[in-house]
């Protein structure tokens, strides 16, 4: 068989081709590229860029609260360690431990600790949250079950890493970052803002929970993932969940699963189904597969296994297919964005592997050529500027100038899921809620150029020392890690791109989802121990 594979037409054409690259100008020219990179002042500046240091200064205020919080910790904890409850609680779990952590469950446990079972949770979140409003909808559980458990799953982390403090178990080395002055500045501005503008206060603060609720998750991972093996079952457990997803998408569309006619327009009849899975929206489905399709690719070049680099391939190719499915054309852009990222540190051949797949998908099915070339026609300008984004961006910037630019209309008030289920002020022919379809211009209008303007410096700042990050990781034979720090990397970057498509932050499993891996891209950078 092998023999057979070979010598088929199929093989020698493909390795005429790969022959015909490797002479031609094309290869010669990015090989002089290569050759010339290591002594270019481009190398130069990006090794000065990466080796940045994590920490501004131990002795900043920031750096010295950390200190005396831990210190504070500890000293409680250690007055709870001598404490008699706690060894009637210790003498009382002891035997519970060693009959429970007997059996296979038990031993599972054991391996991947309470920090692992907590990364597993929230790598789960999407069917978790599923499952417990399914079963809340069912009368299983009481209905307001549904609204508070992820933030029951979030204070269980604050609580595990407060008891691993006060032991004295955590990590000796400070888990500040420069990304978490980002974040506490747009929570500070945010929590401004609240104040501020708030003719409903109890609509305020709803939109400012939505805002900055889920961004804690990036405080809570950096101290949740300590090693390696924290890591692992992370990466592994996001990669599970997001193949689950893509092979449910796809059987939506094998079996052409029923959908609401406002999700295509009448020119576009050729549409037999737009897959949504357990998100419920194809375009956020897209965007979850876009968050996570180059960390499944990434998997074919961290791996030396042959195995493991057939699986991840194949695996690849399903969730690209899943996206492609999602008929999303947001999606669309922020997968092409991901891959162009990708490709660029690690496979620069990719690119053109998207451009062939993409003529291919053209090709092979026609209604994604009629979506796309629906854009440019008449008919689009005419739909979007009647019930559109053009309409509804042109209402959101009108609404801004007419209230106050600088601060905004007000959390919560317009543009998002909060305004939606509040409606304070009556609609008329020239008012209307609706979702702006731009996170963005979305957090233009509720907290004016202010808010946008801390929110773009937050983002600048979480790109800039993710790059950082990537430089300080390995891409050696023996430590692949920056194929893992890249991945998820350009998932990160092709859903910004899609938050100016649609409000993709205000669904909050995928702003949990994008802040934890965030945190993740930070410890392979700088709080993980390299072997020597």
């Amino acid at each position: 068989m092998k023999a057979l594979f070979e010598n088929s037409l199929f093989v020698r054409l493909l390795m005429c081709l790969r022959a015909w690259y490797h002479e031609g100008a094309i290869a010669g020219f990015f090989n002089r590229i290569r050759q010339a990179y290591p002594s270019s002042v481009f190398c130069l500046l990006w090794n000065k860029f990466c080796a940045a240091p994590i920490c501004t200064s131990a002795n900043s205020i920031y750096a010295r609260i950390l200190a005396a919080l831990r210190r504070f910790v500890e000293k409680l904890g250690g007055i709870a360690a001598n404490s008699l409850i706690y060894r009637i609680c210790l003498a009382v779990w002891r035997p519970i431990e060693r009959v429970a952590g007997g059996g296979l469950i038990g031993r599972a446990c054991r391996f991947v600790g309470m920090r692992g079972l907590l990364l597993i949770c929230l790598a789960m979140y999407l069917p978790l949250d599923s499952a417990v409003r399914w079963v809340s909808d069912a009368g299983y559980l009481p209905s307001f079950v549904a609204s508070v458990w992820d933030e029951c799953l979030m204070l269980a982390a604050f609580a595990y890493i407060l008891w691993h403090m006060a032991m004295k178990r955590a990590p000796l080395g400070s888990r500040a970052t420069p990304v978490d002055a980002y974040l506490l500045l747009f929570i500070a501005v945010g929590f401004f803002l609240m104040c501020a503008v708030s003719p409903n206060t109890h609509i305020a603060v709803a939109g400012y929970r939505a805002v900055v609720e889920y961004l804690f998750w990036f405080f809570l991972v950096t101290r949740l993932i300590e090693n390696d093996r924290d890591f692992a079952v992370f990466y592994g457990a996001l990669v599970v969940m997001a193949l689950c997803i893509a092979a449910h998408g796809i059987y939506q569309y094998i079996v052409a699963a029923p959908i609401p006619s406002s999700w295509v327009s009448q020119t576009e009849a050729s549409v037999r189904t737009r897959v949504y899975s357990l998100t419920g929206s194809p375009n956020i489905m897209g965007s979850l597969l876009v968050l996570f399709a180059p960390m499944v690719a990434g998997l074919a070049y961290y791996s030396s296994k042959m195995w493991v680099k057939v699986l991840a391939i194949c695996a690849t190719g399903m969730m690209c297919l899943s996206c492609i499915f999602t008929f999303s054309k947001g999606a669309w852009g922020g997968l092409a964005v991901a891959v162009v990222i990708f490709a660029i540190f690690l496979d620069r051949r990719l690119i053109a592997l998207m451009g062939v797949a993409g003529v291919g998908a053209l090709l092979a099915i026609p209604s994604i050529a009629n979506r796309i070339t629906y854009l440019f026609t008449a008919d689009y300008l005419a739909a979007s500027r009647r019930a559109g984004r053009v309409i509804r961006w042109s209402k959101g910037l009108k609404l801004l100038q007419e209230s106050n630019p600088v601060l905004g209309f007000g959390l919560g008030r317009f543009g998002g899921a909060v305004a939606m289920q509040n409606k304070v002020i009556e609609e008329t022919k020239d008012f209307s809620y609706f979702y702006m379809d731009n996170y963005y211009l979305k957090t233009l209008v509720e907290m004016g150029y202010l808010g946008l303007a801390f929110f773009i410096l937050l983002l600048f700042g979480l790109v800039l020392w993710s790059l950082r990050s990537i430089g300080r990781t390995g891409y050696t034979k023996g430590d692949r890690t920056r194929v893992l720090a890249v991945s998820m990397f350009a998932g990160m970057c092709g859903v910004l791109v899609h938050c100016y498509f649609e409000n993709i932050f205000e669904v909050p499993y995928m702003m949990a989802y994008f802040w934890s891996m965030a945190a993740a891209v930070m410890y392979l950078g700088y709080f993980r121990k390299r072997k020597t």
